[in-house]
């Protein structure tokens, strides 16, 4: 493999994370053990997350380099999983341009006000995302990448349909229905906005990369709310562009959203399309990943998608279902061991490890269920 754009000292370079696990499940192999890590590992289920982040802001603590790396690595040291998920939030990219934004507890993000008209966006889109503004996210995941030695590291971004809907909510939003209609009543004005959208968290995801990451992933939590002819209209020509901001650095990417299993290949196109070499789609709870891998064409790996209801399940319960997520998984050429979604809050940590344990006791799990 080759990374031409990337430094010498770079862990896909060097070879600190090149044969590790989580790469070569990526590529489409399959290394002895299946790799696994989860979806929001980072977070409020650890205690020492919930110590460490006392008094501190949301975005506060995304910001401090210090901080943002420490998060990361809790749960890689907790729980032994084969990667670490950078700690950040979809928004931060619109702060660090000057969007007023902030992570409202009990609510989420929530915008200094709402995207609506052409004024707006043109407003909007004035606001510009620098080199020297990511500095806090560059110097944390060299921090992090330090630390991690052959363990890699994921960069994470929101799409560019998702940040956009949030903007034009003002809030989060159960149907992103302003949303969903500013793309029908004002494509031009639609149009602008997640052209901007793509630009910015492509910079942020490719300034991930740059400073260590070894793969990408690129988020769309609400494009389950569209139709797929909406999906290809409004939202996967901004995915397409926010991944080739990443696709010539040859690292490996993955694109995953909620409620997307009728929108899988098309997620699977907007990887293609934009140049990754070595393109994963996620997929949600909801598609078994059998099902999901002939959808795709039986070439491109999976991540997922254990149901994170069943974490507070009987053991024997969630174990048949892990046990069941790999022999599904065994459909596509690699496959990564997810959440179907991120972990919530109130699991119990001690379940996380032991599913981790539980994933690398199976060995080549290769065959199709």
């Amino acid at each position: 493999m080759t990374f031409t754009a990337l430094s010498d000292n770079h862990p896909l370079v060097d070879g600190r994370t090149t044969n590790s696990s989580l790469v070569r499940a990526l590529r489409g192999e399959r290394p002895e053990t299946t790799p696994v890590w989860f979806m929001r590992q980072a977070g409020r289920s650890l205690p020492e997350y919930r110590e460490l982040r006392q008094g501190v802001g949301m975005l506060d603590s995304c910001l401090r380099p210090d901080m943002a790396s420490e998060i990361t690595l809790q749960p890689v040291r907790r729980h032994g999983v084969d990667a670490g998920i950078f700690f950040s939030d979809i928004v931060i990219p619109l702060k660090l341009a000057g969007v007023e934004v902030d992570i409202v507890p009990g609510v989420g993000p929530v915008m200094g006000q709402a995207y609506r008209t052409p004024d707006d966006v043109a407003r909007l889109v004035e606001h510009e995302l620098t080199p020297e503004s990511l500095a806090p996210v560059t110097e944390a995941v060299a921090l992090t990448v330090a630390a991690l030695g052959s363990t890699p590291l994921i960069g994470f971004a929101g799409a560019p349909f998702t940040l956009a809907a949030y903007l034009v909510e003002g809030r989060p939003s159960r149907d992103h229905l302003a949303a969903r209609t500013l793309m029908h009543a004002d494509p031009e004005s639609w149009a602008r906005l997640t052209a901007w959208t793509a630009q910015i968290t492509g910079a942020f995801l490719r300034a991930q990369v740059l400073a260590g990451a070894s793969a990408a992933q690129l988020f769309d939590s609400w494009a389950g709310s569209l139709s797929l002819e909406d999906y290809l209209a409004g939202a996967k020509p901004g995915s397409t562009v926010a991944l080739s901001q990443v696709s010539d650095l040859g690292v490996p990417a993955i694109h995953f959203g909620t409620g997307t299993g009728h929108l899988l290949g098309a997620m699977r196109d907007a990887l293609t399309e934009a140049g990754v070499t070595h393109p994963t789609v996620g997929v949600d709870y909801r598609t078994p990943l059998d099902e999901a891998a002939a959808v795709l064409g039986g070439y491109v790996p999976v991540q997922g998608n254990i149901d994170p209801a069943l974490l507070a399940a009987p053991w024997p319960v969630l174990e048949a279902h892990v046990r069941d997520v790999l022999r599904r998984g065994g459909a596509a050429p690699g496959h990564v061991v997810n959440l179907g979604h991120g972990v919530p809050p109130e699991t119990d940590p001690t379940v996380l490890t032991r599913v981790v344990e539980l994933v690398h006791s199976v060995r080549n799990v290769s065959e199709p269920a």
